[in-house]
C-alpha cells in the first residue's frame, strides 16, 4: 500500500513538501485516542526478548529514529506510535534559523538514499525546550535531544552556543547528543578536531550537570563517515577519556566517488550529506573500529545505511548496543519499524545468543 503511494504521491512531489505533509499527517493519527491506540498496536507490538538498556535507560527495544526528522519536537508521540523505541529530534540550535536556501532536500531513488543541505532549520532551543516542557506523553518513549551550532555563531563562540542550547533543553532530554558532523554548516566538522572538541564536551557536560542537578543526562557525540581511521581513535579515545556515554556513528557523508551511485548525476552531484543504502558499509566500518577501541566502556549507536532488520543485526554484532535509521523511512513507510522488530526477534531466536546484550559486538570480539 505504502510503496503505490510513495509511487503515485510522493515521488511526484517535492521532497520536503512531502516530508511536511507525511509528518502532519503522523502527528493528526496521534492525536486521535482510538486511532492512535490501534495504530500502536499494530505497528509497533512490543517483542519482550528485545528489550534494551542503554545510558542507563529501559527501552522497549534498540530501534530508534535518528535525528533530522522531527527537527522541532513536533511528532515524537507519533514515531512512538510508528514503533521506534527512541525518538532522536533535532538538530536543534541555540538560535532559530531557516536553514538554506530550497531546494535543499533530494531524492535518489535508484540508490535508496537522499541528499540534504537542511542547514539546521530549526525554532531553536528556547522553542524546542517550551514545546518538550509541554508535552503531555501519550506513548512512553526515551527522547534524545541533538544540539548543533547556530549558523550565524563564529566559530570561537561555539562552545557557549552549545551551552546556551544544553542549559535550556538538558531537563527535558532522556539523552543529549552533540552534533559537530554535519557537511551544512560551515565550519561545524572542524569542530571533530579533539583539540577543539575536548572544551566542547566538557562545557556541555559541566552545563548539564549545572542544569539538572538531580539527574546525570547521558551526553554523547556524533561523528562523521568521512573521518580517517586516526581521527575515528582519537575521538574514542577523547570520549573514554572524558567519560563520555556514547559515541553515534554516523552522520551523513560527502562522499560520492566510492559509493557506486546509479542516479541521475546531476542529482549526485548536489551538495550536501547524503544519507541512506550507499553509507552502509562505512558506517559499519567505523562503528567496527570504535568498539575495537572502546569495547563496552561506553554505548555505541549505530546509524547510517540501516534499511532492515538484516543491517539492524549486523550492527549489533558489530558493536552497536542501539540502531537508529531515517533514510530508509522514507522509501518503506510506516511499517518499516514493525518490520525490524521482527526481523530482530527472529535473528536474535536462531542465533546463540540468549539476549541481544550478549550480541553486542559478537563478531568484532571474534579473532581475526
Amino acid at each position: 500500500m505504502y510503496q503505490l503511494l510513495f509511487q503515485l504521491l510522493f515521488r511526484r512531489m517535492d521532497p520536503e513538501r512531502a516530508h511536511h505533509l507525511a509528518v502532519g499527517w503522523i502527528i493528526r493519527a496521534a492525536r486521535v485516542p482510538v486511532l492512535r491506540t490501534y495504530l500502536a498496536a499494530f505497528l509497533a507490538p512490543r517483542h519482550p526478548e528485545l528489550r534494551t538498556e542503554a545510558l542507563g535507560l529501559r527501552m522497549h527495544g534498540p530501534f530508534g529514529l535518528a535525528a533530522g526528522f522531527d527537527k522541532n519536537a513536533v511528532a515524537v508521540d507519533g514515531m512512538a506510535m510508528l514503533g521506534f523505541d527512541h525518538v532522536e529530534i533535532g538538530t536543534v540550535t541555540g538560535e532559530p534559523q531557516p536553514g538554506n536556501p530550497r531546494k535543499r532536500l533530494f531524492r535518489l531513488t535508484a540508490d535508496r538514499a537522499l541528499i540534504n543541505r537542511m542547514g539546521f532549520n530549526n525554532e531553536g532551543s528556547a522553542a524546542v525546550a517550551d514545546r518538550l516542557a509541554g508535552r503531555r506523553e501519550v506513548f512512553r518513549t526515551t527522547v534524545g535531544v541533538n544540539i548543533g551550532k547556530t549558523k550565524a555563531v563564529p566559530e570561537q563562540e561555539a562552545v557557549a552556543d552549545y551551552v546556551t542550547s544544553t542549559e535550556r533543553l538538558a531537563r527535558h532530554a532522556d539523552y543529549l547528543v552533540v552534533n559537530v558532523s554535519s557537511p551544512n554548516t560551515p565550519g561545524l566538522r572542524d569542530l571533530q578536531a579533539v583539540d577543539q572538541l575536548r572544551p566542547l564536551l566538557t562545557a556541555v557536560r559541566e552545563a548539564a550537570d549545572r542544569s539538572v542537578p538531580g539527574r546525570r543526562v547521558p551526553l554523547l557525540v556524533k561523528i562523521a563517515p568521512d573521518l580517517a581511521d586516526d581521527d575515528i581513535d582519537a575521538v574514542a579515545d577523547l570520549a573514554v577519556d572524558l567519560g563520555l556515554d556514547g559515541i553515534i556513528a554516523t552522520n551523513t557523508t560527502i562522499a560520492r566517488e566510492s559509493l557506486g551511485l546509479t542516479s541521475d548525476p546531476a542529482v549526485v552531484a548536489e551538495t550536501g550529506g547524503l544519507s541512506g543504502a550507499p553509507l552502509k558499509e562505512r558506517s559499519l566500518e567505523v562503528l567496527r573500529r570504535l568498539y575495537t577501541r572502546v569495547g563496552d566502556r561506553i554505548t555505541l549507536v549505530g546509524v547510517g545505511g540501516v534499511e532492515n532488520a538484516e543491517d539492524a543485526w549486523r550492527r549489533i554484532l558489530a558493536g552497536a548496543t542501539l540502531v537508529q535509521g531515517y533514510s530508509a523511512f522514507i522509501y518503506q513507510g510506516p511499517c518499516w519499524s514493525r518490520a525490524v522488530h521482527r526481523g530482530l526477534a527472529a535473528r536474535l531466536a536462531s542465533s546463540p545468543y540468549a539476549t541481544l546484550a550478549e550480541a553486542v559486538g559478537a563478531d568484532t570480539r571474534k579473532p581475526v
